[in-house]
């Protein structure tokens, strides 16, 4: 292409040459280094006036390093006279950090964006952001680009039995992604959910969400310590006893170290007063495509191999009717019950990390989340939405870095769903410490499929049998080609048939 130069950043040298060999175009000569005290130092050997740069800068081991890289290259293009600067970042550093979450956090990924318009960028184009919405962080254009592509071509020339699949997402955060390529590959999709880590200890339990009295014990049944619910026949009242005091109160939570509690309820949910099994009899005729529900008990992030669990359950709805197929309990949680439960009561200690101390507020498959899930002082539990049963999944995500919440999820597709085969897909492989060597060990994951938008060492990659890496520089390459004609790029959003 004339009047272009492609400038490549120290982060992924290989990716930038595999984009020039398809532009048919050697990558711009600069010398990049640094000083005795650390001091990043750029020296442009090819004259730009008047010309469209492209600076290729990904993330890397040393994130904060390439970042610092990339805002004096755009810099020293700005004073070299150039006609426009695009910074191409296959990945965008900081991603993750695009919210508040915590009172004093930092929303890292605007500033990022904010240093790249101060250093004097045109335009930006990366794949895969980890939520959308940071295009509105700049103040210039962002062409946000999709790998959904090449994996869709890598699962129709590589499985031949991709119909037979479903995709499965390993937190709700990323749903809108599964969806996204169920729709497209035209097979269902499932949800795993891990549930808000609550402590193994008494005083912490997510039975603190309840409001206890008891003068009215007859009437709401008994919680025993291992957090079983066990309804007994008994008049519902819609209120609780208002003369309660807060010292009442206390002395109750107090007993959870007691063998058994007594419930007291604030408020009755008109879907209460009915009786939740006589559900089983409405509509046993529906037709429609059946939605299998699976919780289990993780233990340090792990599924327990051999029978489920007590406290997992397995439902089935049908149409629009409702059926309950089975369970370990058959005296389990009824929506009066389930009224007793708050996320958001004022008994509940505050999870760290959510605005005004919400765990809804923390963001699923955080690294909290993982290191919660290996926790042994710490009980959590993950429940499947969807049916696996004889067929091949696709865990889908935008990253891989930490290997618990995909471990997590592919074990219950496996072990508890019954699935065949299992794929673990995402576009940015970060692979943080020994993530990689632990799914490579974890048995339920048959493959690990990623994208080159970082550079993946030699050592981890070369002693890999699972690891697939595919290439984005055919996608980059058009990407820089169409922006430097004025080209539309609304076709490269959409996978080849």
């Amino acid at each position: 292409m004339r009047q272009t130069q492609i400038f490549s950043g120290s982060s992924h040298p290989s990716l930038v040459e595999s984009i020039c060999d398809r532009l048919g175009q050697r990558p711009a000569k600069a010398d990049l280094g640094k000083f005795s005290n650390g001091e990043t130092k750029v020296q442009l050997n090819t004259s730009i006036r008047d010309q469209d740069v492209f600076i290729v800068q990904s993330g890397s081991s040393k994130i904060n390093d390439a970042v610092m890289e990339l805002l004096v290259m755009v810099s020293a293009c700005k004073s070299g006279s150039a006609k426009s600067i695009t910074a191409v970042m296959p990945y965008f550093p900081y991603s993750r950090q695009s919210k508040k979450k915590a009172h004093r956090g930092a929303i890292t990924a605007k500033m990022i964006a904010n240093l790249l318009n101060v250093a004097g960028v045109d335009h930006v184009i990366t794949i895969d952001l980890h939520a959308s919405q940071m295009k509105g962080f700049f103040r210039c254009p962002v062409d946000n680009l999709m790998a959904e592509a090449s994996l869709i071509q890598w699962i129709k020339v590589n499985i031949p039995e991709w119909r037979n699949a479903v995709v499965v997402g390993k937190n709700p955060g990323g749903t809108k992604r599964v969806t996204s390529l169920a729709d497209l590959l035209k097979i269902p999709f499932g949800v795993v959910m891990t549930d808000r880590y609550r402590p193994t200890s008494a005083g912490n339990s997510m039975n603190t969400s309840m409001v206890l009295d008891s003068h009215h014990a007859e009437s709401y049944g008994t919680v025993s310590t291992n957090g079983d619910l066990r309804q007994q026949p008994s008049n519902v009242q819609t209120s609780a006893d208002p003369n309660i005091n807060s010292e009442e109160m206390a002395s109750e939570i107090a007993s959870f170290g007691e063998p058994s509690i007594r419930l007291a309820r604030v408020q009755t949910a008109p879907s209460a007063l009915r009786n939740h099994f006589d559900d089983s009899s409405e509509d046993e005729d529906s037709s429609g495509p059946s939605r299998e529900i699976i919780r289990e008990r993780l233990i340090h992030g792990h599924i327990p191999d051999g029978l489920p669990s007590p406290a997992s359950t397995w439902s089935t709805r049908t149409g629009n009717g409702r059926q309950r197929a089975g369970s370990d309990d058959e005296n389990g949680t009824d929506d009066m019950t389930s009224s007793f439960l708050s996320t958001v009561s004022s008994l509940r200690r505050s999870n760290t990390g959510g605005l005004g101390g919400s765990g809804d507020m923390v963001e699923n498959g955080s690294d909290d989340e993982e290191e919660h899930l290996k926790n042994p002082e710490l009980e959590s539990t993950v429940t499947f939405v969807g049916n696996v049963k004889d067929k091949i999944v696709f865990i889908i995500d935008d990253m891989i870095d930490k290997s618990a919440t995909w471990i997590a999820a592919a074990e219950t597709v496996v072990k508890r769903g019954g699935a065949n085969k299992v794929y673990c897909m995402a576009t940015h492989g970060l692979f943080g410490d020994n993530c990689l060597q632990e799914m490579e060990d974890c048995y339920c994951i048959d493959h690990i499929i990623v994208t080159d938008t970082l550079p993946i060492p030699r050592p981890k990659s070369g002693s890999s049998t699972k690891l697939e890496v595919l290439d984005v520089a055919p996608l980059l390459a058009e990407a820089i080609r169409r922006n430097h004609h004025g080209e539309s790029i609304s076709q490269l959003f959409f996978p080849y048939d």
